[in-house]
């Protein structure tokens, strides 16, 4: 058994012909170069690609799987270079009853073990999306069908950003996500946080006591990959012991997740659109303090406080701990061309921020870079929470 570190939840931008597949992510994000930067900058063993059933990508696999440096493995994913395990996902948007009969939609991740199986899905969501070459387009499907389709394909299910105020379960559609799934909510084992919370705030819903907690970037760019990821104790790299170790089985398990602190994300707090601001009150609101608005993107943290069912005490015993994390370009003093440096000599950000002491970063970069990620590591800032899509800021 040894440790690696696992980001589920990367997207492509654009296809190797050119052809656009999540519109809002950059043009450089492909197939071969989020390998590429997993393996050489970020240090990432397993990465989550979940647009690969646009049938452009499925050609940029097949031509990917042809160059020699990357091959499928018998226990599902693919290879990269020994070094990285590519596992092929989908993020689909279902439909959903929402709250007070509103319409609600959700995204769902899910994971294939072979190229084979991902293609067969794809073929088959083209029946239920308009465009299925284009990223997380809406299907006509609740969760309750699409984990049927999903294991149709020996794939799995987990649901992503659960919290957030657009398109997840919490956040668009329900108080409890068994209302959803009702009798097959066993078949989800693991659920995506998201930025803008963490274990603690969702250990005070009852409902996911027993579900593993999953910490993923979400990135649209390649610098985002591994902002928030998962330390998983596997045997080897492949979708057979990932999915082993997110459900807790034969000694493979997550151990620890890192993450922002969810003041950092975009969706901490609730914001009022009209005003521009960010509102801290104690207690959740649904009209702007300030300006007595009513147009608010409500708040992660706000929704939790509506929802939950217990106090925010302890995690279960077997909860693995929440390690906040403080990304390189978060950190204030820390601009490209220093990331740059640091990488070129330390190899991967996991090393920097993992392994490295204050003394090798100072002697390459000086002491107030290197205090000023010192303090990011050991959780010694000050920070400002996000909301209304605004990500926070550290002092």
């Amino acid at each position: 058994m040894y440790e690696i570190f696992a980001d589920m939840h990367v997207h492509i931008g654009r296809a190797e012909n050119g052809k656009p597949i999540k519109i809002t992510a950059a043009k450089t994000l492909n197939f071969a170069n989020i390998a590429k930067e997993c393996a050489e900058r970020k240090g990432i063993q397993v990465v989550g690609i979940i647009d690969c059933a646009s049938p452009y990508v499925i050609q940029d696999i097949e031509n990917f799987l042809k160059t020699g440096d990357a091959y499928e493995l018998k226990d599902g994913g693919i290879i990269y270079k020994d070094k990285v395990c590519i596992l092929l996902g989908s993020e689909v948007e279902t439909s959903e009853e929402g709250r007070n009969g509103k319409k609600g939609s959700a995204h769902n991740l899910c994971f294939f073990p072979y190229l084979k199986d991902i293609k067969a899905f794809s073929q088959e969501m083209s029946n239920h999306i308009k465009n299925i070459t284009l990223s997380t387009q809406r299907s006509d499907l609740s969760g309750y069908d699409l984990i049927d389709i999903v294991e149709k394909y020996n794939g799995i299910l987990i649901p992503a950003h659960i919290f957030t105020p657009f398109k997840s379960y919490y956040g668009n559609c329900t108080d409890r996500i068994q209302n959803i799934f009702k009798e097959k909510y066993d078949k989800i084992f693991a659920v995506e946080l998201g930025l803008s919370s963490d274990t603690f705030l969702a250990d005070t819903i009852s409902e996911l006591e027993n579900k593993t907690f999953v910490t993923n970037s979400d990135a649209h760019s390649l610098p985002k990959i591994a902002r928030e990821y998962n330390k998983m104790l596997v045997e080897d790299i492949s979708f057979k012991e990932v999915v082993k170790a997110l459900k807790n089985e034969d000694g493979r398990k997550i151990i620890a997740n890192y993450g922002l602190d969810p003041k950092l994300g975009k969706y901490h707090r609730t914001y009022c659109d009209d005003c521009n601001n960010t509102i801290e009150t104690k207690e959740p609101v649904s009209k702007c303090p300030l300006c007595g608005s009513t147009n608010v993107t409500f708040g992660v943290f706000d929704r939790i406080e509506l929802i939950k069912d217990k106090p925010k005490t302890k995690s279960p015993e077997n909860r693995p701990p929440y390690i906040y994390q403080v990304p390189l370009g978060f950190i204030p003093g820390v601009g490209g061309k220093t990331i740059e440096k640091l990488l070129n000599n330390f190899e991967t950000e996991m090393n920097i921020l993992h392994k490295l002491s204050k003394d090798d970063i100072e002697a390459l970069v000086g002491e107030k870079v290197a205090t000023a990620i010192e303090n990011a590591r050991t959780g010694n800032c000050t920070v400002h929470s996000g909301g209304g899509g605004n990500y926070g800021k550290i002092e």
